[in-house]
Formats: C-alpha cells, sequence, structure tokens
C-alpha cells in the first residue's frame, strides 16, 4: 500500500550500481531507493540530496522508495536520471566541470619535484615521462571500465586498476574518479587508491633525503 508523499535525505549513494538509502526527515528506517525509481528529474541524484517519494514495503517488509524525485531537480514529465545524464553529457557541462585542477597539481608538486630531483642528479628523465604517460592510460582505462560497467559487460579488475596507478598513473585515476564518478563511492578501493599515493609520496621523500648519497 502506497503512502502519502515522504521527503528525506540520500545519505547514501552508489552511482555505479544505481541504488542507495534515504534518511526520513520524520526518522525511522532508511528507505532504499533504486534509480529506476526516480521520475522527471533532470540529473543523478547525489549524497545530501533531499528527495521526494512514496513509500512501500518490500517483499521482506522493508521500506522501499517508488515514484520518486529529487527535490530542486525535478523536470518534464517522463525525464529519468539515465536520459538527463544522457542530456547533459558534452564535456564542457558534464565532465570538464569537475576537472580538479587545482587539487591535482596540490597533489603533483611533492612527486613531481622528486621526479626532477631524480632527472637533474642521474640524467634519467623517465618518471617525469612515466607520470603524464600512465596518467592518460589509466584515465582510460578507467573510462573503459565505467563504460563495461554501464553495459553490464565483463569489468576491468581492480587489481589492474591498481597497478596501472602503482606504476604513475594515479593522477590520471584521481582525475578519472572526480570526471567520470567511477570508483570513488568504494571506501575499500579508495583506501587502496590512496594506499598508492602514500606509496608514491614515501619513495620521493626517501629520493630527496638520500639521492645524493646514492649517486654518490
Amino acid at each position: 500500500m502506497r503512502s502519502n508523499l515522504c521527503s528525506g535525505k540520500l545519505t547514501q549513494w552508489n552511482d555505479d550500481r544505481g541504488f542507495g538509502f534515504i534518511q526520513p526527515a520524520g526518522g525511522g528506517k532508511d528507505v532504499f531507493l533504486h534509480v529506476s525509481e526516480l521520475k522527471n528529474t533532470t540529473r543523478r541524484p547525489r549524497e545530501n540530496d533531499t528527495i521526494c517519494y512514496y513509500c512501500v514495503l518490500n517483499s521482506e517488509g522493508k521500506p522501499r522508495a517508488v515514484n520518486a524525485f529529487i527535490a530542486g531537480a525535478k523536470g518534464p514529465s517522463g525525464t529519468s536520471p539515465r536520459a538527463a545524464a544522457k542530456g547533459n553529457d558534452k564535456p564542457s557541462e558534464r565532465s570538464y566541470s569537475r576537472l580538479p585542477i587545482a587539487e591535482l597539481l596540490l597533489l603533483l608538486a611533492f612527486p613531481l619535484a622528486g621526479a626532477a630531483h631524480f632527472a637533474g642528479l642521474t640524467g634519467n628523465p623517465l618518471p617525469l615521462v612515466l607520470y603524464p604517460l600512465m596518467s592518460i592510460v589509466t584515465y582510460f582505462v578507467y573510462a573503459d571500465d565505467k563504460t563495461r560497467a554501464k553495459k553490464k559487460v565483463w569489468r576491468t579488475s581492480e587489481q589492474t586498476l591498481h597497478f596501472c596507478e602503482l606504476i604513475g598513473g594515479w593522477p590520471g585515476g584521481f582525475v578519472a574518479q572526480q570526471v567520470l564518478r567511477h570508483k570513488s563511492q568504494k571506501p575499500s578501493y579508495q583506501a587502496e587508491f590512496w594506499a598508492i599515493v602514500v606509496i608514491h609520496y614515501i619513495a620521493w621523500l626517501a629520493w630527496l633525503f638520500l639521492g645524493k648519497t646514492l649517486v654518490g
């Protein structure tokens, strides 16, 4: 039996899998929301969005949202988040607007300083070449995996993604996570990703302190 129109905050959202949970404004159990139940909506949902919905109980007696929409992002009748995403898929409006330039430059400052120091002492520019080259490769591996996820076909393993990041592609992985919204909401993946970034920082920190001694 359908309830009256309810509202609540979207406290969890897995964009890759298309579902999340709403915390009802009046309290109570979290309500399951699947992307297919979002109607007349001009964009994909995000955490902390206010969702308006009707609540029903599934076969296990758990609350589920139906005929939902995002408050403040309601579009013409029949508009779905999938259609809205396609309509907003222009890079200038959708992807590049989320390009984290400042954050990326901040993250890269120390590794690039280490790579430049390495090149200066050894005459070997490989790290300076490897970072941009592997970042481009890693970005496209992320993009390919995102496409595979949408098509529900065989996915690229997380080990492959992490390997690309480990050998210098982590800046491209960081950009892909922000621009493509891929692998950015999975805690276990994020933990391994940032562990790889820390490994790079530790390696360059060791080189900056010991480089002259090792070369000499």
